[in-house]
């Protein structure tokens, strides 16, 4: 005989769990514990330390966090933060390249020198007895006491007048205001001059002048793109001068070509307003533009001071495709700035007729004096146009 004894049942008793009916425990257990995410290793967080009583922090060890790469999968963590912007570098130029002034004297001493040097040739001839009898008679001068003719020392007495008056002479040079003259030897850099007037410079060195006035290059129809990606042709007008005449004569080849270059290629990289657009985005194009010249112009002692696009117009390629596309959208908004005027001055009149008592309208007559009065305001403005 057996006893059953009967527990009374509480609120909170839990349910039957389906791991209680048979046959069924291992399906569900093997369902319940199949990871959903099989890329990434997640952590799992005890259950004991939802239900503490215990204020204080107790250490529990844990696995990484989520977003762990897949060991042998090859896979690569989907969030990725972007790095810092690399700026552009600048182009490398000798820092002992720099403008630097040159050493020359006032104009005066090489007159000086080519005088003497002259006087010196004339007074080794009459000590030789070169000098004709007429001509020293026309002169004046007495005859040499001793001739001694073209002697050793009288060769040597040309060679040195000869010498101090070709380089007296030869050295002069004339300075002219916006100018600058680049001197060199034997391919080294010995200075710049940028003085005016007459001054003696030596005449072994190579001399190459330099304009640096303020100067307004107005350039060739050059390829650009608008924010859309649309081919577009723009003429420039840069102002510019050379700043620093040693690295612009000696650092490059040629600062004019190199400045156009350096135009065309920010062109290709700042959008460009197409024809008709708005000039609040037309002086913003200008200004990055100036920007990016003046920035690679800089190291070569060049300086910039506006780039700004003077003209700019469709590629061939796209021009005609372009030219309807406009004309189409300023038909566009001709249509609809009439069509508001026409129905702003429609409203308007209507509404005066109503507040005023002239005319008591229902809908159907509403409707059809709106509809006369527009075909009236619409035809009243084609003649007009027309």
């Amino acid at each position: 005989m057996s006893t059953t004894s009967s527990t009374p049942s509480s609120p909170a008793a839990p349910a039957a769990s389906p791991e209680s009916v048979p046959g069924s425990g291992a399906a569900e257990g093997a369902a319940r514990h199949t990871r959903l995410i099989h890329n990434e290793a997640t952590t799992e967080i005890p259950v004991h330390l939802l239900f503490r009583d215990e204020s204080g922090p107790a250490p529990v060890p844990l696995r990484p966090a989520v977003v762990a790469r897949r060991q042998g999968t090859g896979e690569q963590p989907r969030m990725r933060r972007p790095g810092p912007a690399v700026p552009r570098p600048v182009p490398p130029v000798d820092p002992e390249l720099t403008e630097r002034p040159a050493r020359v004297l006032p104009g005066a001493a090489g007159v000086a020198a080519g005088v003497l040097g002259l006087a010196g040739c004339a007074v080794t001839s009459w000590w030789a007895g070169l000098v004709p009898p007429l001509a020293l008679q026309s002169l004046a001068l007495p005859a040499a006491p001793a001739a001694a003719g073209l002697g050793p020392a009288a060769w040597a007495a040309y060679a040195a007048a000869g010498t101090l008056g070709l380089f007296g002479f030869g050295g002069l040079a004339r300075g002219r205001t916006g100018s600058a003259w680049v001197l060199g030897l034997f391919g080294r850099y010995r200075g710049s001059v940028r003085r005016t007037g007459l001054m003696w410079v030596n005449p072994l060195l190579l001399r190459r002048r330099v304009d640096v006035r303020l100067r307004h290059w107005r350039g060739e129809p050059m390829p650009a793109a608008d924010g859309n990606g649309v081919a577009l042709r723009v003429v420039t007008l840069v102002v510019w001068r050379v700043r620093d005449t040693a690295r612009a004569t000696l650092a490059i080849e040629d600062h004019e070509e190199y400045l156009r270059q350096c135009v065309e290629a920010a062109l290709a990289r700042v959008p460009v307003e197409p024809p008709g657009g708005a000039r609040a985005s037309a002086d913003g194009a200008g200004e990055a533009l100036t920007r990016m010249v003046a920035a690679d112009a800089s190291p070569v002692g060049l300086e910039v001071f506006a780039v700004r696009p003077v003209r700019v117009e469709y590629a061939p390629e796209v021009a005609a495709a372009m030219n309807r596309r406009r004309i189409a959208a300023l038909e566009a908004r001709e249509r609809a700035s009439a069509l508001d005027s026409v129905v702003d001055s429609v409203e308007d009149t209507v509404t005066r007729l109503t507040v005023r008592g002239l005319v008591d309208l229902d809908d159907y007559e509403r409707k059809a004096l709106v509809r006369d009065l527009t075909v009236a305001f619409c035809a009243g403005r084609g003649d007009t146009g027309a």
